[in-house]
């Protein structure tokens, strides 16, 4: 069996020219980058390489760069942080958020009584900038706004500038899960005055296991991981040496095929909502997913118009890996908050969302293979449900 791999939201396969990276660092480059010696020098020099490498990317000062062990850690970090050592008293967020985020800010009330305020999106998966911009003058109390820049289950792009601006001019820090976007499209963070963002390589090709954290310097963040200087002191323990060069030859490749990648990916986005729309009797697309203006072209979110719960494990043993949602709420029985946002309850109790996530490597072939098992599962759900009925 051919097995087709379409869950690119959650993971991406390592590139060959990432694998060979680290492979000849962990091979060559094994010593520890806080000796002084000449193992740990050279381990040292790579490591701020590839910090001078993203933030050329970013446009910041490298100093800005911490690296951690992925966006999770990134996010919680930037999080309670803010709350222990800034003196955030208010959070501003949405129920879209990644459960990383989400649950950052619950422990900060929980623990700190920090002030949480939701602002609930619209049917379509958007946010209300003006409610945004009263809440925003509403209260004195120090406040972190966290808004992710790109939804990770139906793509829609939050306008991250607009937001840091308004942030700005009422003297509100700013945080952003750009975990989706980084790599993914240009980010320049001389231009949008975001506080704080995250990334995690393996969300484009790059290893599992290192990411990490913009803090803008003048943001006076604090470590919450004690025990060494290590990454200025933001984040003590000794350095993924190989991961982060990983990390940085994956964004290499990223960025000097962003153009041509993006191509590829909203060519077959653009196909997959063609096939489907086509083939599968009544789906939808939930969010602003199949809107190329307002979605990020690696994430198509479909709504199948019958209750399948078992969806997943049925294309899985087609060969076609995908997913109903977050990787991190997938083992969850119930659906995700992004999924109770967007749609009805009717939609809720009748229907069945799909998440189908692009790479650079995924195929038209790939999407015809996923519209055919769809189909096939699709009209074995519609013979069953008529023998039900005259049962």
């Amino acid at each position: 069996m051919n097995k087709i791999y379409l869950d690119n939201a959650a993971t991406t396969p390592l590139s060959e020219e990432v694998i060979d990276a680290m492979v000849g660092t962990m091979k060559m480059n094994f010593g520890n980058p806080s000796s002084t010696h000449s193992f740990g020098q050279e381990a040292k020099i790579l490591i701020e390489n590839v910090r001078r490498q993203v933030a050329d990317y970013l446009h910041v000062s490298p100093a800005e760069i911490i690296f951690t062990s992925c966006g999770t850690e990134s996010n919680n970090m930037i999080i309670k942080s803010s709350v222990e050592n800034l003196g955030v008293e208010r959070i501003i967020s949405s129920p879209l958020e990644h459960k990383c985020v989400s649950e950052s800010i619950l422990d900060m009330k929980s623990r700190k009584g920090v002030e949480v305020v939701y602002i609930r999106p619209n049917e379509k998966g958007d946010i209300d900038l003006n409610k945004l911009e009263e809440l925003l003058k509403s209260s004195d109390k120090k406040t972190l706004v966290s808004l992710m820049h790109v939804n990770n289950e139906v793509g829609n792009i939050t306008d991250i500038k607009k937001i840091a601006t308004l942030c700005k001019a009422n003297n509100v820090l700013f945080h952003s899960d750009t975990v989706q976007t980084m790599a993914h499209m240009p980010l320049d963070f001389s231009d949008i005055a975001v506080d704080f963002a995250s990334c995690s390589a393996h969300k484009f090709h790059g290893p599992k296991g290192a990411g990490f954290a913009f803090i803008r310097k003048a943001s006076g963040l604090k470590g919450i991981i004690t025990g060494g200087p290590q990454e200025r002191s933001l984040r003590a323990g000794t350095e993924n040496v190989a991961g982060i060069v990983g990390l940085g030859k994956a964004l290499e490749i990223s960025i000097n095929n962003m153009d041509a990648y993006a191509t590829h990916m909203q060519e077959i986005k653009d196909y997959a909502i063609e096939r489907l729309s086509a083939e599968v009797s009544g789906i939808k697309f939930n969010g602003r997913s199949a809107e190329k203006e307002n979605s990020l072209y690696t994430v198509l979110s479909a709504l199948l118009p019958y209750k399948n719960p078992l969806i997943g494990l049925q294309l899985d043993m087609k060969g076609i890996a995908i997913s109903q949602g977050s990787a991190c709420s997938s083992g969850a029985s119930k659906p995700s908050m992004v999924m109770m946002m967007v749609l009805s309850e009717d939609e809720m109790d009748n229907c069945t969302p799909l998440r189908i996530s692009f790479s650079h490597l995924t195929t038209k072939t790939e999407i015809d293979a996923l519209v055919d098992a769809l189909k096939e599962i699709s009209s074995d759900y519609a013979i069953e449900k008529t023998n039900v009925e005259h049962r």
